[in-house]
């Protein structure tokens, strides 16, 4: 997968729109979920197809680089 920079509703801001970057997906279940970066932090983020939006979840979906 390309990344590619996009707006997103983000956890921290309480939903407000700022721009991610997509890294990457993966297929979980009935679900895919995105890696992306919000500001320097790795986390996951989903895609509502009915809202045509990205939420980045940047408080609980952290991925910690080992």
């Amino acid at each position: 997968m390309t990344s590619f920079k996009t707006q997103a509703h983000i956890h921290s801001l309480d939903g407000a729109m700022d721009e991610i970057t997509v890294l990457d997906s993966r297929q979980e279940s009935d679900h895919v979920v995105y890696i992306v970066d919000y500001k320097g932090v790795k986390c996951t983020a989903i895609f509502n197809w009915f809202a045509n939006a990205y939420y980045a979840d940047d408080k609980y979906g952290i991925i910690k680089e080992d």
